[in-house]
């Protein structure tokens, strides 16, 4: 992660605003900053979405499919990428190599978050076993980079994912030993995902003696150790990543998983009625993009 130079008087003015429990942008500690989503905005994918965090953070998503073969161990499923490229004109820090560590980092992270059936059952990406199965790209852009930027990623790829639409087979067959596939071409005749039970991201960031959800780069600078954790909608948490290089008592670490478990059931949830309705505006609603 892109560290923001602080002196020190600013980092003594963070951490006391963070033990009153009064940010230096006027939150609480567990309160996030105002988020804004858009999906749909790209015409030549099957599924994008643009995220928001604070008016600083901003990432863009998109999803593409197409055919591939399974692999031989998995022959019933299809298969998931995720690819992570954090743009120059984010930080500085980016510049050259600067953000390939980071980009591999929440790539793997994601990775972790989607790796079991009950969270993305690959076998709905299968079309002929052991022949033909869907690959989907999950593209992510980093635009700009204003702190929690794993939780923006995790946003911003459940939106992407609930809106993605995937062209219907409507013939596989098998001619001698190679198969036949025939996808619909009609835009309407697709299958879109359940995404039910697709985690979110959610950082709890140690500051001093307490810590806080959705730090801002400011705050990142000040802390020595955060947990990242993916949390489903019904509560169940799939993976736990500390980052950073200090220490977490257990007690500590217990009431951390805990406030993230909590956030997390309640982001999923408002981010779900978001999703819902804008997707009730159908394919009519007006697009923005990035002109505002």
């Amino acid at each position: 992660m892109a560290e923001t130079p602080l002196s020190l008087g600013e980092k003594t003015f963070i951490l006391h605003g963070v033990d009153l429990d009064l940010r230096n942008d006027g939150r609480s500690r567990c309160q996030y900053r105002s988020i804004e989503i858009e999906t749909r905005l790209m015409q030549h994918t099957h599924g994008s979405a643009r995220l928001r965090i604070g008016n600083i953070t901003d990432v863009l998503v998109s999803v593409k499919v197409e055919i591939d073969t399974p692999y031989a161990e998995r022959p019933n499923e299809g298969k998931l990428d995720f690819f992570v490229d954090c743009s120059a004109n984010a930080t500085p820090a980016f510049e050259g190599k600067g953000g390939d560590d980071l980009a591999t980092e929440i790539s793997n992270v994601l990775s972790m978050a989607y790796q079991t059936s009950d969270v993305f059952d690959l076998r709905q990406l299968c079309i002929l076993p052991h022949k033909k199965c869907w690959k989907m790209y999950v593209d992510i852009l980093i635009l700009q980079c204003g702190g929690n930027l794993f939780d923006a990623v995790g946003a911003a790829v459940k939106a992407a994912l609930y809106n993605t639409e995937i062209p219907k087979v409507i013939a596989a067959t098998l001619d001698g030993s190679e198969p036949d596939i025939q996808v619909s071409d009609d835009l309407y005749n697709c299958i879109k995902l359940d995404v039910t039970n697709y985690p979110l991201l959610v950082t709890i960031c140690k500051i001093g003696d307490n810590f806080v959800i959705d730090p801002t780069s400011e705050e990142e600078s000040c802390s020595i150790a955060s947990i990242l954790m993916s949390v489903m909608p019904n509560g169940k948490v799939t993976s736990v990543v500390k980052l950073g290089y200090g220490s977490l008592l257990p007690s500590t670490l217990i009431k951390m998983m805990q406030v993230g478990k909590d956030i997390g059931l309640k982001l999923n949830e408002a981010l779900m009625k978001g999703l819902e309705e804008e997707n009730k505006l159908g394919r009519m609603k007006p697009i923005y993009g990035f002109l505002r």
